[in-house]
């Protein structure tokens, strides 16, 4: 589900093959009830003490905007990797390109932006991420967690996820670095529309744009 294997034939993204419980995850995760389990609301950090402003992230894709809040206190680097690829542009055009309803959505990938779909989810950015583990925040409904390469926990690199229904099996196994405050409907969306025996969405979900913003 959240790994990927550079250069392989076809996109291995969310395939995990570090453990045999989210193995098991995954496999259930494919074979879904028509809607997904929702858990509740994702939970939000208190508005900053003052009235102050906090970066987010705002997607705007093809099926609606969804917002994000980072987690710096948890996942510093990964935050500071994810803005500075969002301000150059990096994510503009990408896709998600992996969905798995009452699973996750996932996506990033800058090789889903040509028009070869074999190779999503095989690339990465500019950089590898050293893992970053806490136990302070878990995969639950909301979170933004980042997918990886293999069984390297430290080959997070542009790749990321947002969780849809709570999965914390996935605890310890990948960074996760912010959390949905707005556009939650527009997850569980992209998470029912057609999809081919990759979990690839047959008609591109698309990141018209991914920036920061001050809210």
């Amino acid at each position: 589900m959240l790994s990927y294997t550079k250069g392989a034939t076809l996109p291995r993204l969310l395939t995990i093959t570090a453990c045999a419980a989210l193995l098991a995850g995954v496999a259930l995760a494919q074979t879904p009830t028509a809607e997904p389990k929702k858990e509740g609301a994702p939970v939000t950090s208190p508005a900053p003490a003052g009235g102050e402003k906090k970066d987010v992230a705002v997607i705007k894709t093809s099926m609606g905007t969804i917002v994000f809040e980072f987690l710096p206190d948890i996942a510093p680097k990964m935050v500071a990797n994810f803005k500075d690829l969002a301000k150059s542009g990096f994510y503009n055009g990408t896709t998600f390109h992996r969905v798995i309803n009452g699973f996750m959505i996932q996506g990033g990938d800058p090789l889903s932006k040509d028009d070869d779909p074999n190779n999503d989810g095989t690339g990465s950015g500019p950089r590898k991420m050293p893992a970053e583990f806490q136990s302070k925040v878990s995969h639950v409904r909301g979170t933004v967690s980042t997918a990886r390469g293999g069984n390297d926990v430290n080959s997070g690199s542009c790749q990321f996820f947002i969780v849809q229904k709570d999965s914390k099996f996935l605890d310890n196994q990948y960074t996760l670095f912010g959390r949905v405050l707005e556009g939650m409907d527009v997850v569980d969306k992209i998470s029912l529309v057609p999809k081919d025996q990759r979990d690839r969405p047959v008609k591109n979900v698309t990141m018209e744009s991914v920036t920061i913003e001050k809210r």
